[in-house]
């Protein structure tokens, strides 16, 4: 499953992710990697809460703004 995120640094000093395809789907972090990271489990949760299902490895492509 491939899908597109978005990374951006936020007016606190850390960043915000986001993938625009799943609505609601934003997490914050200190870092780049931090908020990957959240944005990843992020993604798993809200899939398996539609679909009830969990992918195995999810790709996605990062834009950074």
């Amino acid at each position: 499953m491939k899908l597109c995120v978005r990374i951006a640094p936020n007016d606190t000093g850390g960043y915000t992710a986001q993938c625009p395809s799943l609505p609601g789907c934003t997490v914050r972090g200190a870092t780049k990697d931090e908020a990957c990271d959240r944005l990843d489990e992020a993604i798993r949760g809200y899939i398996a809460a539609v679909n009830n299902f969990v992918p195995e490895h999810l790709d996605h492509e990062v834009v950074e703004i």
